[in-house]
């Protein structure tokens, strides 16, 4: 039987994901932006959504709509949103900005899995930050749980992901087993200032992009994020595992129904002659100076993607990469491509929603590494599932917040005044705890 493990703050999936090529069934997800929700609901059929603010949720409720049976959770992972500071005289996680952080925190506590895993920003290691995560820590001691320290920041781009993208992990077990270790570094980052000796050479953005074909080529991609049948090139090793041309690329994950010839999530953008220009004009693993975007180098790594801001936050659309050989960003696609996402997987249709959806998420290389070692503290064997699995409705990719909002049932997130007020959460948190009873996942 394969272990158990539930993904709070899930956003698209790509925790998720890893932990399911690891050898878990993600039984559920908690995630509070209903467009999230439907990306995960199409790519994870099978999984419990959970459309709601985790402070409106106990443990219960999660158990409840993960509809287990009464097995015990093995893991419960997530990377909550928090700014790390603490108000002069008081505790950092007493902050109110740090809210979501003390809700994962009870939320473990609640569901009392074997272990946990939690991920959050580099940042949150340095200057005043690092009394917030010495709290933090303490907090899982305060609640059974034992750290493994020292903690660590892992960058994907040592997990085979042609990607320079550091996060901080935080691995822990019940008191009295060991918790997960870290795993060791697979690859080395092609670039000879940043060289791990022994490692065989990861990625490069050619190996991520080279087999894809040119967007401006097809004429369909203007009004749609995918076309009929693609013409792809010779991948190289990275690309055809992405592409699942193998059995071995499904890892221990769930192969899923999907028409590899099909190329998705690639609409284009309509860039200027002027903007083209200037972004031919832009070295390779240098910053064009007026957009300030980074052109990736075709034997390099990209930088780290950004997710840009929600509709509560500005809207601000994520900074795409410019691609090494084309005059253009790089598509939605070929973002996933550079975050180790497979071909199958798939996201919003609009460029900003799937490129923020990309850039919130820890990368499935990178996750799959790090529940690998969670499978190994818990004793338990991966095995390679054999039926497909059906993706969800394709409408799903396509909802706005609206449109998302009331497919699940539940009140759209408060805009950026609503933040400002508190009033509507206020409304919302008491409205969703009406509806708990009975009524989480609903629709899901």
């Amino acid at each position: 039987m394969r272990p158990l493990g539930i993904d709070l703050f899930a956003g698209a999936g790509g925790l998720s994901l890893g932990f399911e090529q690891a050898g878990f069934d993600v039984a559920a997800a908690v995630e509070v932006d209903p467009v999230h929700c439907a990306v995960h609901k199409f790519n994870f059929p099978d999984t419990a959504t959970i459309p709601h603010p985790i402070e409106t949720l106990v443990g219960a409720d999660i158990l409840k709509a993960a509809r287990i049976d009464g097995r015990r959770v093995d893991c419960v992972f997530g990377g909550a949103p928090c700014q790390g500071f603490s108000l002069i005289g008081h505790r950092a996680l007493d902050d109110p900005r740090n809210g979501l952080v003390r809700d994962f925190v009870r939320v473990v506590g609640e569901i009392e899995p074997r272990t946990f895993v939690f991920e959050n920003v580099k940042g949150l290691t340095v200057g005043r930050h690092r009394k917030f995560l010495d709290e933090l820590i303490h907090e899982f001691s305060r609640i059974g749980y034992v750290v493994r320290v020292p903690w660590r920041v892992l960058n994907a781009a040592h997990f085979g992901t042609p990607q320079n993208r550091e996060r901080l992990i935080l691995l822990g077990a019940r008191k009295g087993d060991s918790p997960p270790a870290y795993p060791a570094p697979l690859t080395e980052i092609p670039s000879p200032q940043q060289r791990i000796v022994g490692l065989p050479e990861g990625p490069t953005c050619s190996d991520a992009l080279g087999d894809l074909p040119d967007v401006d080529e097809i004429e369909e991609l203007v009004a749609s994020d995918s076309t009929a049948i693609a013409d792809f090139g010779e991948p190289s090793e990275y690309a055809a595992l992405l592409r699942c041309l193998s059995d071995h690329a499904w890892h221990y994950g769930h192969p899923r129904e999907w028409d590899p010839d099909v190329l998705t999530s690639s609409a284009r953008t309509e860039h200027t002659a002027i903007s083209r220009r200037r972004f031919r004009d832009t070295e390779p693993g240098t910053v064009e100076p007026i957009s300030r975007f980074f052109k990736l180098s075709e034997r390099g790594v990209s930088n780290t993607l950004r997710a840009g801001t929600d509709g509560a936050r500005g809207a601000f659309t994520s900074p795409r990469p410019i691609h090494y050989l084309y005059d253009r960003c790089i598509t939605v696609r070929e973002m996933a491509r550079l975050h180790g996402f497979p071909d199958w997987f798939r996201f919003n249709v609009t460029k900003w929603h799937g490129g923020r959806q990309i850039g919130n998420s820890v990368p499935p290389p990178l996750a799959r590494a790090i529940a690998g070692q969670v499978m190994r503290a818990l004793g338990a064997t991966a095995t390679r599932p054999s039926v497909p699995v059906s993706l969800g409705d394709p409408g799903l990719l396509s909802l706005d917040l609206s449109g998302a909002a009331k497919h699940f049932g539940v009140e759209p997130p408060p805009s950026r005044r609503d933040k400002k007020s508190g009033v509507r959460k206020r409304r919302q948190i008491d409205i969703e705890r009406e509806r708990l009873n009975g009524l989480v996942g609903a629709r899901a």
